[in-house]
Formats: C-alpha cells, structure tokens, sequence
C-alpha cells in the first residue's frame, strides 16, 4: 500500500469512527420549544474530546487494518483451498 491509499484508508476509517462518537455524552437540553418540541444541539458538546478520542480509535483500528493487508495470514487472492 502507498502513502496515497494509506491517508485516504485512514480519512475513511476516522470519518466513520467520527459519526460513531458523536452521539457519546450527549445530552439535550432541558427546555424544549413550547410549539415544536424542539430541544436543539446539545449545551455541551466537547467536540476537542470527541476528535481526540475519535483520532486514537481510528488509529488503532487503522494499524490492525494495515497490519492485516500486509500479511499473508488474511488473504483474499489465494482461496480457502490454496496451500
């Protein structure tokens, strides 16, 4: 794998564990709009904590998703019946 297919793996894999994230901690707020019910964004979101603990888990997920394109332990190309 080159740099190019590394970043653009590794963009993926945050973006997706990014929208896993948000919802962690999240609390509305307390006074809804009395005519639709709406509460809005959340008082305190602390999007610092969730792009820092969305870039670790996205790192570590993308190591393991490295580690196991580089090996032959799982491998695709060779079949179940190859050996």
């Amino acid at each position: 794998m080159n740099w190019a297919s590394g970043a653009v793996l590794y963009i993926m894999i945050w973006m997706l564990t990014l929208f896993a994230v948000l919802p962690i901690g999240t609390q509305p707020d307390a006074s809804a709009d009395t005519l639709t019910g709406w509460r809005g964004a959340p008082r305190q979101a602390r999007m610092w904590r969730k792009v820092l603990l969305t870039t670790l888990v996205a790192t570590i997920v993308f190591a393991v998703t490295v580690v196991a394109m580089v090996n032959d332990w799982l491998s695709f190309r060779h079949g179940i019946l190859a050996g």
